[in-house]
């Protein structure tokens, strides 16, 4: 690796733009090493409440001890001693201790206000350690991940078991909440976002939806890493998607990594890893848990072994970048480092250039698939049972006409509340809620098909996998067609273009 780049100024230097560069390039060269657990080694320390406030909260009125993240401002000193510790040990990448610093998450403990101190402060003391390694080495980069965490609320999934509709957070407070965290981690000084732990992807592409929004007004591209968690071992994420589903629904981000992060445990990931690594077109991430945790809450798995197994990913190709997730330490890192070492790096495959949408599953529009058959008994212009049901409020019935369709082969369903007795926008809503809860409903794509673009844009809130948008056109003028074709993007669907522009419909 040069020691500098070619102006002269050493890596930390860069703006972030030359530093994104250095990072794709790195990820061709070798395996990079992420970090592993911060919250495993603030737990060994057994700080109390007094530790927690510090100064700065020391007449706070709710207790603090357990909130990792006000660490950054309250110990500094302590958050700075782990990054230095995951450096020592090898690690290329450090992650900035803020995976619960959101508004949302941070709401527990009513330091919500604080939270862009949090996050600037958190970025600051990572970009201090990791300036540290590079003047000590400057032929090997270091960078800074801004971690953008899960939250402890779930866009797709409801609840409370008694109304499968009921949600706990919308998707516009998600995008509030993450925007002003990724904002001040990039002041801070981080060179990359991590979107990671992602156990409902609808968060997830709130999450992007934020980052996009901030790469418009800062006027540049900010490189991003997104991880999501497996939680089963039939393969599937907490809200359901396969792997291959969750590439798809968050592919639009344009993430320089995708990966798999916490939950099973390295040796149970492998045939996640191997989808994951079959579909996207990206570098590929890794960091698994120590193991699952045992009844005492530690976690099994030992360096030595979770080495092995992630040594046996790079000799298979699997990925980019590996590192480690709760119960891993600086031991880990050093070992699972030493492992990789003499391995080339995952060969970045081309994308094929194919339409892939999703619900649960994956759906390539392919060679393969052929004609794709779009069920539209969900759409109350086409089908007077389904308008009756809707406009009465039986949800629970209209949901059977939609799951009668994909029982018959639909591949998509096509959902429609263009009603003049309907407030459509609280139906589209409301009914996709309600599928999103149907995994035999929810494993395949939909289309929202509306003549109103609130409508539409109600429903893109609400699907977590890739759907597609009936439809656009040019109708209303260039400006707003491309207006609407780049907030579809950034809500993650395709789009169906209708031939009509502001003088009626095409000819031939």
């Amino acid at each position: 690796m040069d020691k500098f780049l070619p102006d002269g100024k050493s890596f930390f230097e860069q703006p972030l733009s030359s530093r994104a560069a250095l990072f794709e390039r790195i990820l061709t060269e070798r395996i990079v090493m992420l970090d592993g657990a911060t919250g495993t080694l603030i737990q060994r320390r057994r700080l109390d409440e007094t530790t927690y406030r510090g100064k700065e909260f020391s007449s706070h009125g709710r207790d603090l001890k357990g909130n990792a993240d006000i660490l950054n401002l309250t110990q500094p000193d302590i958050v700075g001693e782990l990054h230095r510790a995951y450096l020592a040990a090898g690690a290329d990448i450090i992650q900035t201790n803020t995976f619960n610093a959101t508004a949302i998450a941070q709401a527990d403990y009513e330091t919500q206000s604080s939270v862009a101190e949090i996050n600037r402060a958190g970025a600051a003391i990572a970009r201090r350690a990791a300036d540290a390694a590079n003047r000590s080495d400057p032929a090997r980069p270091r960078f800074v991940a801004g971690v953008l965490g899960p939250t402890n609320r779930t866009a797709s999934i409801s609840p409370d078991v008694n109304d499968p509709g009921s949600r706990n957070v919308t998707f516009d407070e998600l995008v509030r909440a993450y925007g002003e965290a990724a904002r001040a981690l990039i002041e801070g000084g981080a060179d990359l976002i991590m979107i990671e732990t992602v156990f409902d992807t609808l968060n997830a592409k709130a999450a992007i939806y934020a980052v996009l929004d901030l790469e418009e007004t800062l006027g540049h591209r900010i490189p991003t890493m997104i991880s999501g968690t497996i939680t089963d071992a039939a393969g599937r994420t907490l809200s359901g998607q396969t792997p291959e589903a969750f590439w798809h629904s968050v592919g639009h981000g344009r993430p320089v990594t995708a990966g798999l992060n916490c939950a099973l445990g390295a040796h149970a990931l492998r045939p996640h890893l191997q989808a994951l690594a079959r579909t996207a077109p990206v570098a590929i991430s890794v960091h698994p848990n120590a193991g699952l945790p045992n009844a005492f809450g530690d976690y099994d798995d030992s360096p030595e072994s979770m080495a092995a197994a992630i040594r046996s990913f790079a000799e298979d190709g699997l990925v980019n970048i590996v590192g480690g997730c709760c119960g891993t330490t600086p031991e880990y890192i050093a070992l699972i480092a030493e492992a990789v070492r003499d391995l080339p790096p995952r060969k970045i495959p081309p994308s094929d250039a194919f339409c892939h949408l999703a619900g649960l599953e994956a759906l390539a529009l392919d060679k393969v698939t052929g004609f794709v058959n779009v069920g539209e008994r969900t759409n109350v212009a086409g089908s007077v049972k389904f308008r009756r049901l809707i406009v009465a409020g039986d949800h629970d019935t209209a949901l059977s006409i939609a799951r009668e369709q994909v029982i018959g082969g639909a591949q998509i369903i096509d959902v429609n509340m263009d009603e003049a007795m309907l407030d459509s926008e609280t139906a589209m809503d409301r009914f996709l809620k309600r599928v999103a809860s149907e995994p035999d409903i929810a494993r395949v794509p939909v289309m929202i098909d509306s003549s109103q673009w609130s409508v539409i844009e109600a429903g893109l809130k609400c699907l977590q996998g890739k759907g597609v948008v009936n439809s656009i056109s040019l109708k209303e003028g260039e400006e707003a067609f491309k207006d609407r074709a780049r907030t579809i993007r950034k809500y993650g669907a395709a789009a169906l273009v209708m031939a009509f522009d502001e003088q009626g419909q095409a000819d031939g």
